[in-house]
Parts: structure tokens; C-alpha cells; sequence
């Protein structure tokens, strides 16, 4: 069955056909095979439909938009112009803004295609003009991107909650540490590797604090993103999806109201981009729910994890935590992240769950290995 399974998904995967395409196909093949009696067809679009019905998946959207505003106006502009007079002058000073500059914004919006889009753009050429070469500018944006994907409001972090049942707002809160930690190791290698990358990179004045509390000033509004999100959920004012509600708005204002980067025409072309992109992940979301329901109704992830490798509650913390790390990370090597998260959460968090481990730790885990496996080739 997992032959067929899995044969079906990588044949159509190999064909060019997007994600969606292998999904369906294969669960309807396991249902109309395996279960031709027992099992109506119908009730796989009752799991699709029941996959994006939750209310907290409400968020996703939301923090698109928010995104996709800020994107095309000036907040991503004044966070980077902040960090840079802060960080700009030290060794390896561009590369570190870079990395910053991404972790903010990923801060602001959860999205790692916003960040890519909103700092890779205007960093990405300056990076290239200081002597550093095109890979190494290109992974430093994508992988810095990917920090995104741990902090609030990770759009990875609401999706594992929504399919494991785990608080969304403690998944936020929990993601904190590992995610500033990370920046902290990539300012590291910033700063160590510069000068191995024979960079024509010209040492810069150190900005005075007149320069840099100017700098600040220009980007406090952009700020109140982070401080609106965490602090609105960690006091109990409003839930991840009321936060999601409150940063459209805040954004909206901001770039319309005040900042004057944007007309009713903008905000037309950011709706229509945000309603591409929420079709795309609710359309994924939809077919891993139904798929991850067949594989649970063939009783598919007892016969891999148990009968053929052994794994159960008893198999110990580190065991299953490195299962579960191998899994996720070899998962984002070649499918979305949003669909390896959809497929193998039911399939390894009750193990956790019943083995005693934190669903809150197992939820950081895997949304860090999903950060590392979606930035990995061969598709990466």
C-alpha cells in the first residue's frame, strides 16, 4: 500500500505536476482500491472541506495581506535602514543587516516569501556590489528568511497548531528563543566569514546616535508589529487570529494613513495577491487533510512507524525526537512545507504525545526542520 502510495506521488511529482495533482490522486487510488465498498468517495471532500473550515487557519490570510502591504510600501524600507545604522559599520556589516533586517520583517509578517521579496530586493544588489558573490547573497536571504518561519506569527506554526490541537499562541511564544538564537549564529558567521569571501566590502563611518535615533524614529511604527502580536496574545487581549485581524488593519493605516505609499488601487492588487496566494495554501491544506485522513483510515502510519521501524512511545525522548527531526527535514527537502506538515504531524505527534514530550517542544522542533529543510536541494 505505502508502495502504491508513494509510487503514485513521485511518478506525477516527476511529471511536473503541482503538489495538489499527486495528493488527490493518491488518496482517491488508496480509496477506490483499497476501500471500494466501505468508504464512499464523497466523504474525501468532506475531509478536504473539514481541513480548512477551523477558525484559527483564519490567520494564514490575514497575515498574507498584512504582509503584502508592507511589502509594497515603506515599513520594509525603514526596519532595514534602522538596522543598518545600527549594525552597517561593524565587519561583515551588510551581511548581518541582511540577516536582521529579515528576522524583523519575518517578525512582522510570518511569511518567509514576503521577507525573500521585501528585503532580498533592495539587499540582495548591494550585497552583489560589495564583492560578495551570487550564492553566497542568495542563501543568506533565503536561509535568513526562513527565521520566519520560527518566530511569531509563523504561518508554520499556525498550520502544525491547527493540526495537532497545540496552543498557537505557546507555539509563538516558544519559538522566540530558538529563532533569535539563530540570528545570533548567523551574525556570527557573518562577521567570521566576510573576510574569507575577498569582498570589496569599504569600511563605513560609524553612525552617530543623532543618525541612528533619527533611524529609529522612522521605523518605531513599523516596530509596534512584533508588540502588537506578542503582547496582544501573551496578556490575553485577542487570540493569534484577532492579532492577525489587528495587523491588517494597523498596516493598513499605516501605509495609507500615514506613511502615503499607497492608494485604494495598491490595496486592490495586495487583496488579489493575498487571495492567489491563501488559494494556493488552502487548497493544500484541504487535500493534506484528506490524505492524511486515508493514510490514518489504513492505519498506514502504524504499519511504517511500528511494524517496520520499530518506533513507539517506548522508544525513548531522543529516538523519536530524532525520527521526528530526519522526518521533517528529508519531507521539506522535496514537497511544500505546508504539506509535509499536513501529512506527518498525525502521524508522529500522538507518539510524542503518548511518549510524555512537550507538543509545544515537538511543534518548535518541527517547524525549525521544516525552516532548514525548505531552504535544502535538491528542490529547497
Amino acid at each position: 500500500m505505502a508502495i502504491l502510495l508513494f509510487g503514485i506521488m513521485v511518478a506525477l511529482l516527476l511529471l511536473g505536476f503541482p503538489m495538489k495533482v499527486p495528493l488527490t490522486a493518491a488518496t482517491f487510488a488508496m480509496l477506490l482500491i483499497y476501500y471500494p465498498s466501505d468508504v464512499p468517495p464523497t466523504i474525501i471532500i468532506q475531509q478536504w472541506i473539514g481541513g480548512i473550515t477551523p477558525a484559527a487557519l483564519i490567520a494564514v490570510p490575514m497575515f498574507v495581506l498584512a504582509a503584502d502591504i508592507m511589502t509594497r510600501g515603506q515599513a520594509a524600507n525603514r526596519l532595514l535602514d534602522m538596522v543598518d545604522a545600527f549594525v552597517g559599520h561593524v565587519r561583515g556589516g551588510l551581511p548581518m543587516t541582511t540577516a536582521v533586517s529579515c528576522t524583523l520583517f519575518g517578525a512582522m509578517s510570518g511569511s518567509t516569501q514576503a521577507t525573500v521579496v521585501a528585503i532580498g530586493g533592495p539587499l540582495r544588489p548591494r550585497l552583489l556590489e560589495a564583492g560578495y558573490s551570487s550564492p553566497f547573497s542568495t542563501a543568506l536571504i533565503i536561509n535568513a528568511s526562513d527565521i520566519a518561519m520560527l518566530i511569531p506569527p509563523s504561518i508554520g506554526m499556525i498550520v502544525y497548531g491547527v493540526v495537532s490541537g497545540t496552543s498557537i499562541g505557546e507555539l509563538f511564544i516558544a519559538g522566540i528563543g530558538p529563532g533569535l538564537l539563530i540570528l545570533l549564529l548567523f551574525c556570527g558567521y557573518c562577521y567570521f566569514a566576510s573576510p574569507k569571501r575577498g569582498t570589496q566590502e569599504e569600511p563605513r563611518p560609524v553612525a552617530n546616535w543623532k543618525q541612528r535615533g533619527q533611524a529609529l524614529r522612522r521605523a518605531v511604527l513599523p516596530l509596534g508589529f512584533p508588540a502588537i502580536i506578542m503582547g496582544g496574545i501573551y496578556s490575553g487581549v485577542f487570540s493569534p487570529t484577532e492579532a492577525a485581524a489587528v495587523c491588517v488593519l494597523y498596516a493598513t493605516v499605516l501605509e495609507v494613513g500615514v506613511y502615503r505609499e499607497m492608494g485604494w488601487r495598491e490595496l486592490y492588487r495586495s487583496a488579489l495577491s493575498t487571495g492567489l496566494v491563501t488559494a494556493v495554501v488552502f487548497v493544500l491544506v484541504g487535500v493534506g487533510a484528506a490524505f492524511s485522513w486515508v493514510i490514518s483510515f489504513a492505519q498506514l502510519p502504524q504499519a511504517l512507524l511500528t511494524d517496520t521501524l520499530g518506533l513507539t512511545a517506548d522508544s525513548g525522548y531522543w529516538t523519536i525526537m530524532l525520527s521526528i527531526s530526519i522526518a521533517y527535514f528529508v519531507g521539506c527537502m522535496f514537497v511544500d512545507p505546508i504539506v509535509v506538515i499536513l501529512i506527518l504531524t498525525p502521524i508522529f505527534h500522538p507518539i510524542a504525545v503518548a511518549a510524555g514530550i512537550d507538543p509545544v517542544l515537538v511543534g518548535v522542533a518541527v517547524t525549525l526542520q521544516v525552516a532548514i529543510g525548505s531552504a535544502t536541494p535538491p528542490f529547497g
